[in-house]
């Protein structure tokens, strides 16, 4: 459960994700959590046999009312437990009469592309995204390459507890077929080179890249080469267990030192899945998703491509990109954390432009969901434009408030709203900064971890109520 305080009146709202009407068989998830399924490798969820159930579940759903036979796409990172999870889905898969395509280490978003491309009924990604090498989770994309709705997550979940109501396993010849396109990151390469602009080229620009040991170590190096820069690579040697370890965008302090040595002109650091980047401008500092947001909103409103004249973003992003906007006569919508609850604001209210503070960038003209990539080439197409430095556009863009965040572990969970030190507390922290600042208090979306997001003029000031909220937690939720 989610509770957002915040001493802003009504400037900003927090969206709920929106649904699709389907009809839902039991309203609570369990084992999807924000981002799909995730936990630690072989141990539950993530057990093979779990994984088996899966397939067999998203086979049903994807071929109900198809003529044809259910065509489903999986694609991975470069996690060790990959091969486990990936034959445990196909099977359930094929055991549903399903054919499945294997797309070996992808990104994330191009498994979002090539559902669409290859017209395949739904998409499979198999990545913990930014978590150590042990985990390991599945996410899943819709033929229209959007993530799933949580109403579709709960029936999958239902209908792993409930298998009769799959019908009959196929047998003979109707058993599903498993092939492995070879050719899936170069699909995905092409696309890539198409979202950047025709007229400019990335010739003699150097560039540094951390693929974080991930599902982009070879997509990443081949599009930016291609483009005509000069790159350094780092992060490109996977061994199934050194994924995110010390590198990406985690971890930029590699790829700043690398910037300044070498004299590049940007830093591109990216998850391990590559649906997020961290930016790192000439002088070595870093630049996240708040701020390409503000950079790229304010290109596409001169270029009268900003529909409706909003941005989407979470209650995490930075007031200052609030502010920003607003300067420019822009409006900022959040939604509750998580790039797909952005991606739904965003295709309901008809949004082109959205992300996370984190690094997600969801440019909807061009991608169904965050694309690293995509988000680098933007950033990249504007300094050429502007004839700028990544520094000189990331400090007009806007002028970020002091944030503290706080992450305190608790013994359970109970509604923030119950816990009446905190909520008296909060009130007056909310009293204290006015309209000058934000609370946010919020729980943790896959364990018993309350988080508390305090934004105001005074740094040392925000740090001495987020221990007095973490404080006053403490006092509702004692230790055993």
């Amino acid at each position: 459960m989610e509770t957002t305080k915040t001493s802003k009146k009504k400037s900003s709202s927090v969206s709920k994700p929106s649904t699709n009407g389907a009809k839902v068989p039991t309203p609570a998830r369990h084992l999807f959590g924000t981002d799909g399924i995730r936990g630690t490798a072989n141990e539950h969820p993530m057990l093979p046999e779990l994984c088996l159930q899966l397939g067999r579940a998203i086979t049903h759903v994807a071929g109900r009312g198809k003529k044809h036979t259910p065509r489903i796409l999986i694609g991975k990172d470069t996690r060790l437990s990959g091969y486990m999870i990936e034959q445990a889905i196909a099977a359930g898969i094929c055991s549903m009469g399903g054919r499945v395509i294997l797309c070996g280490p992808v990104p994330t978003p191009a498994v979002a592309h090539l559902t669409v491309s290859m017209r395949a009924d739904a998409g499979i990604v198999i990545s913990a995204s930014h978590n150590p090498y042990q985990d390991n989770g599945i996410k899943i994309f819709g033929s229209d390459g959007f993530k799933l709705p949580d109403e579709v997550e709960a029936e999958l979940e239902h209908l792993m507890r409930a298998e009769w109501m799959l019908g009959t396993r196929a047998t003979g010849p109707s058993i599903g077929r498993a092939e492995r396109i070879e050719d899936a990151k170069g699909r995905y390469v092409t696309f890539l080179k198409q979202t950047f602009p025709r007229d400019l080229t990335l010739d003699n620009v150097r560039l540094v890249i951390d693929a974080a040991h991930g599902a982009a170590y070879k997509v990443a190096p081949l599009v930016f080469c291609e483009l005509g820069a000069q790159i350094h690579c780092l992060g490109v040697k996977p061994n199934g267990v050194n994924i995110n370890r010390d590198a990406g965008a985690l971890h930029p302090d590699n790829v700043r030192a690398e910037v300044v040595k070498r004299g590049a002109a940007l830093g591109i650091a990216l998850d391990g899945d590559a649906d997020r980047v961290i930016l790192v401008d000439e002088k070595g500092q870093v630049i996240d998703g708040d701020v390409v947001m503000a950079m790229c909103a304010q290109r596409m409103l001169a270029d009268n491509e900003l529909k409706k004249k909003t941005v989407v973003a979470t209650v995490m992003s930075n007031l200052g990109l609030e502010r920003a906007l607003a300067k420019d006569g822009c409006k900022l919508v959040r939604t509750a954390v998580g790039d797909r609850y952005v991606v739904e604001a965003m295709r309901a209210n008809g949004y082109n432009l959205g992300g996370e503070q984190s690094g997600h960038l969801i440019f909807l003209d061009y991608s169904s969901t965050g694309d690293g990539i995509i988000g680098a080439l933007q950033v990249l197409a504007l300094m050429l434009r502007t004839q700028k430095s990544a520094s000189e556009l990331a400090r007009t863009a806007m002028d970020r408030v002091p944030q503290v965040m706080e992450n305190i572990a608790l013994p359970s969970k109970r509604p923030v709203d119950d816990m009446k030190h905190l909520q008296l507390q909060s009130s007056k922290v909310e009293k204290s900064l006015g309209v000058e600042g934000r609370v946010l208090i919020r729980w943790s979306g896959t364990e018993a971890k309350l988080r508390i997001m305090l934004e105001g003029p005074n740094e040392a000031k925000l740090r001495t109520w987020a221990k007095e909220l973490a404080e006053a937690a403490r006092k509702d939720i004692p230790a055993h």
